[in-house]
């Protein structure tokens, strides 16, 4: 893991802003207009592609659903968004 890891610095500006550099900013899929969460933990702060993050907390809430609802496989899981995608159409 620490053959991956590297270190980057940048400058705290007046109003409190940084420019994340372009190594950090390639690692984390992040361009102009993008956004970036910070999580804290303890003294400690991580900053992650808001996109990605959301998806990792989707995926965490959504663990264990399709067999608290019963689905035993892909194909079960895709008729039923097909049927609640067809009551939707419904007048």
């Amino acid at each position: 893991m620490l053959a991956k890891a590297f270190v980057d610095n940048a400058k705290v500006m007046a109003k409190g802003q940084v420019t994340i550099p372009k190594d950090i900013r390639k690692v984390l899929g992040v361009s102009s207009g993008d956004r970036v969460s910070f999580v804290v933990e303890g003294n400690t702060v991580r900053l992650i592609n808001s996109a990605v993050y959301a998806m990792q907390i989707l995926q965490q809430e959504m663990t264990g659903e399709a067999q608290r609802a019963d689905l035993a496989s892909d194909e079960e899981v895709i008729a039923l968004v097909r049927e609640l995608r067809s009551e939707d159409d419904l007048p």
